[in-house]
């Protein structure tokens, strides 16, 4: 037999045994149901209170000697006071769980380093379905160890109807902490809370206030004092809530999507179709609660390829409706959400869907709904509040899923005449704003007039940049969708006003679509000077955008045979100057030169100041490439003087843009006759005006040229130093150069 100390489970199951009982059997004599008795054998259940260890001790017979000894196992069972229930009975679904790691991280390294004496506090928020509640009880399940004297998990019911309030979440802590119901009754209604709160003062306890309403339903229960944590989790951020650390999620990497769903469907499953895997983890928006949906739908559908599945979630109308797996439905998770919203910000939400892209901004928002812009940045922040909006700097964006969900909302609670009015309204204001914006780098506009009231700040060329590239998804889908309904002229005022800022963004990829559409609509005008001038913008975008300069050509010859037409030679100089340059390209040197002759002919002749320099350009531009060094060196310096005299007559951006071509072509000049010094003191220039300036194509470009030149030079670090530069300029740069770039470093770092 055991001494008088022994843990209550072992000494149970042992006198059990020595009477000899099955568990059923103690369970009708004594009372207490099978699962109790075998959670207390097992140590999954604290130590019983008095009238359970008596009921057992009735069940199994025992004599005083014995019951005494039951007794004193179940008093040591419990710590001085109150004995918390344990980890193990926290709920299930978190055997499951894939990555998270930083944030795993984050709250360990909180854990070790505690809070001076005070409980640590730490809100996990995020949209529905990110995976809060999982993540609190996996990190509690890991920190249990830290916190001896017991963990609780609590469920705050946040998005029922009707939550529990304070006072009754603070008994149901009581009660799981073990507390006497006469205690309790001593204490009343007004000494439960100084009650809880002293006993988790005591104590190093975890708890985790699982989906919290607000801040008024949490705040109660923070302990004021002690050496336990508290994980609450939320939809809300809980703003409100002073002195927490706050740990935000959002959606898995499509690393950890795809180990998640491979944890569900199995690994052979998963390594059969791993295209079809990365797409099922994309059409889930790389959401938990959705990979988990499509993970348990594959995991029962054995028959399936994870193929079927993907293409059955390719359907964005049928999707939602898709992600459903017996009572668990992703779109249910949004509801309860969504019905939380005030009217106007609920409205704000659904007309979100009418954005034409990830994000939007709070003019965007304001113009959706008709309100003033500070009720829409109120909107908007209680939809981030809420959970259902992230951010991104001054932008907020819509998880993809969410947006389908609005999506069914607006269609659901708004007349299809209400809602093509506020995507009309939406998409003109788009093109509105693309057109004032974009005329800050044409020659003769520049800032707004004075007449123009906007909601957006456009004030300075750099804010309209920065304007047309983080709308350039949403005034792209606006254009295309007038050129549908067969608004021509907008079209082509669009596209007449991007023309130059062309050039400051060069690789964003749409430039040949948006100048070949305004071509077709200048011709629906019957307007034969426009519909040249379109042509040879676009041969301009096919040329310098995608390197296609035998298309290039094809182009800039129909836009010279309708400006031949109509006499009109600026344009015919513009379709000569483009066919020069891409037979360059194409090392065609002779006809090419012609071409760039006559192009500086007529340029001169109309009187085109930009024309003239840029085919001064190109005729330095066929005396390198004819071998002509010195010549070619000589023009380009003339051309760049010639730039300085004239300068004050051009836009600063335009005057730059040719200055990065000249000193790049005399760079590459004295590379050619390995004048190193030379050759990396210009294309240093070139660069230096690239970022000066912003234009990150051409500075990647350039960073190309500079590298190579530094290696000739022997100067291998600060090769190193431009090709690395080159490589981190992200989207808007080359990216030919860049795979260039990242080739050259990868033979410098293998020497």
């Amino acid at each position: 037999m055991s001494g008088e100390h022994d843990a209550f489970g072992a000494l149970l199951r042992e006198l059990r045994l020595a009477a000899s009982q099955t568990i059923e059997g103690l369970a009708e004599t004594s009372g207490v149901s099978v699962r109790g008795i075998g959670d207390l054998e097992r140590g999954r259940r604290a130590a019983p209170q008095r009238r359970t260890v008596a009921a057992l001790a009735d069940g199994l017979g025992l004599d005083e000697t014995a019951r005494e000894r039951l007794l004193t196992a179940a008093r040591a069972g419990r710590t001085p006071g109150y004995s918390p229930v344990g980890v193990r009975a926290f709920p299930r679904g978190i055997d499951d769980f894939v990555g998270r790691e930083p944030e795993l991280g984050r709250l360990v390294a909180l854990a070790e380093r505690g809070s001076a004496g005070q409980p640590l506090v730490v809100a996990v928020s995020g949209p529905p379905g990110a995976g809060k509640t999982t993540l609190a009880l996996h990190a509690a399940r890991g920190l249990a160890d830290r916190f001896p004297d017991g963990q609780l998990v609590l469920d705050l019911g946040g998005t029922d109807d009707e939550p529990p309030g304070p006072a009754e979440l603070v008994l149901s802590v009581l009660r799981a902490l073990q507390v006497a119901d006469r205690d309790l009754a001593k204490a009343g209604p007004q000494g439960r809370l100084p009650l809880f709160r002293r006993l988790l003062a005591e104590r190093r306890c975890l708890l985790v206030l699982d989906d919290a309403r607000d801040e008024g339903q949490v705040r109660p229960l923070l302990p004021a004092a002690g050496a336990g944590m508290v994980l609450v989790t939320s939809r809300r951020m809980l703003t409100g809530l002073d002195s927490v650390h706050r740990l935000p999620l959002g959606e898995l990497s499509p690393a950890e999507a795809a180990a998640f769903l491979t944890s569900l469907v199995g690994a052979d499953r998963a390594a059969a179709e791993p295209a079809a895997l990365a797409d099922v983890a994309d059409r889930c928006g790389h959401l938990p609660l959705a990979l988990r949906v499509a993970g348990n739908w594959l995991a029962t559908r054995t028959g399936w390829t994870v193929r079927r599945l993907a293409d059955r979630l390719a359907a964005e109308d049928r999707r939602l409706d898709a992600l459903t797996a017996g009572d668990v439905r992703v779109a249910a998770a949004f509801d309860l959400s969504y019905r939380q919203l005030t009217p106007a910000a609920a409205r704000l939400f659904r007309r979100l869907a009418l954005v034409p892209g990830p994000d939007t901004g709070a003019a965007a928002a304001a113009r959706l709904t008709g309100r003033p812009l500070f009720d829409a940045e109120d909107a908007l922040e209680e939809l981030v509040e809420t959970g259902l909006l992230g951010t991104d700097g001054d932008r907020y964006r819509l998880h993809d899923l969410l947006r389908l969900y609005a999506r069914t909302r607006l269609a659901a609670e708004e007349s299809p005449e209400d809602t093509a009015r506020a995507r009309a309204d939406l998409y003109r204001w788009l093109l509105e704003n693309t057109v004032v914006a974009g005329r800050w780098f044409e020659p003769d506009h520049g800032a707004p007039p004075p007449s123009w009231q906007g909601t957006v700040d456009l004030s300075t060329a750099e804010k309209a940049r920065e304007w047309l590239q983080a709308q350039g998804t949403h005034w792209l889908a606006a254009l295309r969708a007038a050129a549908a309904a067969g608004e021509h002229a907008t079209v082509v005022e669009v596209a007449e006003s991007l023309h130059w800022f062309s050039d400051q963004w060069i690789f964003w990829g749409h430039w040949p679509e948006v100048f070949g559409t305004a071509a077709r609509c200048a011709q629906a005008l019957g307007d034969p000077v426009l519909e040249a001038t379109h042509l040879n913008y676009h041969a301009w975008a096919l040329l310098m955008c995608e390197d296609r300069p035998r298309d290039s050509l094809v182009r800039s010859a129909d836009a010279l045979a309708v400006a031949e037409r109509v006499a009109d030679g600026g344009q015919q100089a513009w379709a000569h100057f483009y066919r020069g340059w891409a037979l360059h390209r194409l090392d065609d040197h002779a006809p090419g030169a012609d071409h760039m002759r006559r192009a500086a002919r007529l340029f001169e002749a109309v009187g085109d100041l930009h024309g003239s320099l840029q085919a001064r350009h190109g005729h330095a531009m066929f005396l390198a490439a004819n071998g002509r060094s010195e010549e070619a060196r000589a023009a380009f310096r003339h051309t760049l003087a010639f730039l300085e005299r004239v300068s004050g007559r051009l836009a600063p951006h335009i005057a730059d843009f040719t200055r990065i071509g000249l000193h790049s072509g005399l760079g590459r000049s004295y590379a050619t006759s390995r004048r190193w010094p030379e050759a990396v003191d210009h294309l240093s220039t070139a660069v230096a005006i690239c970022r000066e300036s912003g234009n990150t194509a051409l500075e990647s470009r350039q960073l190309v040229n500079l590298g190579d030149a530094l290696l000739s030079a022997g100067r291998t670090a600060e090769a190193h130093a431009a090709l690395t530069r080159c490589v981190s300029l992200g989207l808007d740069a080359d990216p030919r150069r860049v795979a260039q770039a990242r080739g050259l470093l990868a033979r410098l770092d293998a020497d």
